[in-house]
This record gives structure tokens, sequence and C-alpha cells, in this order.
């Protein structure tokens, strides 16, 4: 087994991974898909799939990556030759989602800007974003995601041990001053009091999806995280630390927004307005606001910007195993390219707002090829290679390293083998018959 960097601490290994894990999917896209999907029944089902879906997964992935201490590409060709595209698939899905991840990063730091030298937002929302000043925010963003990067896993480690923990005592305020209005119980309600009346299929599928975008499932990231690992950390272990922290910052993020938009009468469902556009609104009418919202967008950037170098490690990584690239030479590269290559999504809300693919824009393309198409097929050819072509028992002597018996090896081989792989086809048909519908 070759030499590999490995992380300086288990502390610094789990804030790293959770920071993977946690980004603009808790505290952007978890609160308005459950606006969407009738609040609590979503996260009942959430919490379910997090546990029979979520966790197998990372356990998996993790345990590949420490056992061949190799990319993603490479791990999978460890396994199969022929595997090696659920590794392709992976570290494609990681470059392109971060090509407009980091424009949204970009406008996390605008705001931030802006509540910082006026305490207000910017006039407007869709205006902004339909001008040309994105451009520079993406670049600013991709320029900080490139130099933590640069410097390697001790960069990443040292810059995700003071923002993770500062991310949850940011979050807790903005909770403090949320839960306390007028009318904030309604949200509360909204959230953990049980009602299926609203259920459907919707939020089951929306909950499915939401697990892999959330935990960073098949992209590469914990296979590459994993690689890095010592031998005496028990992986399931830190699995379920990940996972839980990866669910408590998105329940938390919940209980932030939902109490302040019930308060103020907002529709809770209404994606990226949910946060640039609805919650402003909320924090100008509060007094002090303009703290509280510079304090939430600080918080949004740690979340984002910790993902964010997740996913470029992924390139990275394999520019490094499989090119046999220098890391700064391959940092730098990757990076300029995601800038570069994230242009289209900067200027689709404005210079490019006329140009559609398949009746989409070029930033909901770009998202819907990694979420509707990369990320399934991923999970669906892990599966495929680990549960059957090779067999997930040999990775249980990986997990077991450390001495203590993986007492649940039996329910995980039968997750891996059985279960993944008909949610994650659910998830796959999902999302093709959502672009059939959108098309035609």
């Amino acid at each position: 087994m070759k030499t590999k960097t490995q992380w300086a601490s288990k502390l610094g290994f789990i804030m790293a991974t959770a920071g993977a894990a946690i980004g603009l999917g808790n505290l952007w896209k978890f609160p308005y898909l459950m606006g969407r999907n009738g609040g609590f029944p979503f996260l009942a089902a959430y919490l379910l799939f997090i546990a029979i879906l979520g966790i197998p997964v990372m356990i998996t992935e993790m345990s590949l990556g420490r056992k061949t201490r190799h990319d993603p590409v490479q791990a999978y060709g460890d396994i199969d030759p022929h595997a090696r595209i659920t590794g392709i698939f992976g570290v494609l899905a990681a470059f392109i989602i971060l090509t407009y991840y980091s424009v949204i990063g970009g406008w996390i730091i605008k705001y931030i800007v802006s509540y910082g030298t006026t305490m207000a937002a910017p006039a407007d929302f869709n205006e902004f974003i339909g001008s040309q000043e994105p451009l520079v925010w993406h670049f600013l963003f991709a320029a900080v995601t490139t130099m933590v990067c640069y410097f390697g896993i001790s960069g990443i480690e040292r810059a995700s041990k003071v923002m993770m923990p500062l991310l949850f005592v940011l979050l807790l305020v903005i909770i403090g001053r949320s839960v306390t209005l007028p009318g904030a119980a309604e949200g509360l309600k909204f959230m953990f009091a049980p009602n299926f009346s609203a259920f459907t299929l919707n939020s089951v599928s929306a909950a499915l999806g939401q697990v892999f975008y959330s935990l960073s499932l098949c992209m590469g990231i914990t296979i590459t995280y994993g690689s890095y690992l010592s031998e005496k950390e028990n992986i399931p272990g830190s699995c379920l630390s990940v996972a839980g922290l990866d669910t408590l910052l998105a329940v938390l993020a919940g209980v932030a927004i939902f109490p302040a938009v019930f308060a103020f009468g907002l529709e809770p469902g209404q994606g990226p307005g949910l946060i640039f556009g609805t919650l402003p609104k909320v924090f100008s009418a509060i007094a002090g606001g303009g703290v509280f919202a510079c304090l939430f967008f600080v918080l949004v950037f740690f979340a984002a910007v910790t993902s964010a170098i997740a996913l470029l490690e992924v390139p990275v990584s394999f520019a490094i195993d499989t090119l046999k690239w220098p890391r700064k030479r391959a940092t730098l590269i990757i990076g300029t390219a995601i800038f570069i290559l994230g242009i289209p999504s900067a200027l689709s809300f404005g210079l490019l707002g006329e140009v559609r693919i398949l009746n989409y824009s070029v930033f909901d393309f770009v998202g819907m090829v990694t979420d509707n198409i990369l990320l399934p097929l991923g999970g669906l050819a892990m599966c495929y290679y680990v549960g059957w072509k090779w067999h997930p028992e040999y990775l249980v002597e990986e997990i077991e390293r450390d001495g203590i018996p993986f007492k649940v090896k039996k329910m995980w081989v039968i997750c891996i083998r059985y279960l993944t792989p008909v949610m994650v086809g659910i998830v796959t048909l999902t999302g093709f018959y959502q672009i059939y519908h959108t098309v035609f």
C-alpha cells in the first residue's frame, strides 16, 4: 500500500468531512424542500433515508477510500477495471457541481459585504443576479476555495476546525432571535407536528435526492477524504458522527428559518429566494436585523466554502494520483477551469438569460445534469460493483481494522445489495421523468 498524507487528528477529519457534507444543501436547499413538501412528512422521510441509505453508502465509500489509498477513479479500478467509470462519474459530478456552486458562493460574499458596509441587503436580488457583477464574486469565491485546497489537507483541516464550530455557534445565535418572534410557534409546528395530509410520493423522492446531495454521496468526496484516514479510526463511528452533525445542522437551519418566515406570513417554499430574497425582508423588520443578517450570511459562507473545498479536492486528488501532477499545479489549473466554466452559470440570469438547453437555463441545466444523471448513475454503479461484481464482505476487514467488530455488517450488506439500488433507482427514474416533463 502506498504511503499517503493523513489527517493530523480525528477531530480534524470529522470537522473536514462534516464540512464537506454541510453546505448549501443544509442551509439553502433543505429548508426550501421541506417548505415545498409539507414540512414534517419530508423531515420524517429524510431521517429514515439517512439511516438506511446515507450512512451505509458513506461507510462503503469511506472504507473503500482507506483500503485503496487512491482517488475515486483508481479506487474503483482496484475493484474491477470497468468499475473506474463509477469513479469518473464522481469526479465529473464534483467538478461540474463546483462550477455553479461557486456562483452561489459569490452571491453569499456579496450579501456579506453589503450587510457589512451598509447594514442592508442589495436593493434587488433579481436585479443583482441579472447583472454582470456576480462574475466578480464568483471569481472571489473560487479563489478562496483554490487557495485553501492549494495547501493540501493540512489547509483543509485547519480551516474546517475553525469554521465548523463557529458555524454552529452562529446558527444558534440566529435561532435565538428567530424563535422569539411573535408567531414563531407556527414555524416549529410546521416542522415537528405530525401531519401526513401533505405526504406525497414527491416528498419521498425529494427526501431521497436530498440525502445524496446533503451528505455529498457518490461525488468522490468520501472516498477521497477516506484515503487520508488513519487505520486506527473507526469508520462506522466516524460516519455516524458526520451524518449526525449534517442532519443536526439541517434541522437547526429549519428552526432558524421557518419560525421567522411564518412569523412574517411569508411563503416557505421559494427556493433561492428563501435566503436571498425573503429572509432579508425578515431581518429588515427586526431590531438590529443588519447585524443578524451579516452573521447569518457569514454562517452560510462557512458552510459553502467547506463543501466547495471538498468538491475541489476530488478532481485535484484525481490529477495528483492518476495524472501525476504536483498538488499546486493541479489545484491552480483545476481551480482556474472551474471559474472559467462557471462563467455561463453566473451570467445565465442576465446576459445569457435567453439561452436554453433542453428548456433549462444554463444554471439549471448544470444542476440537472449532476443531480438527476451523474449522481444517481454513480450510485447505481457503486451498488453493482461493490455489492455484486466485487463483494461488500471484502470491505468488512477494512472496516474492522481498528479492532472493533462491525456488528451490523449483515444489515449493511443487505442495504448495499438491495435497499440502496432500489432507492437510487427511484431517484433516477424520477429525475428522468422530470427532464421529460420539462422538455415535453
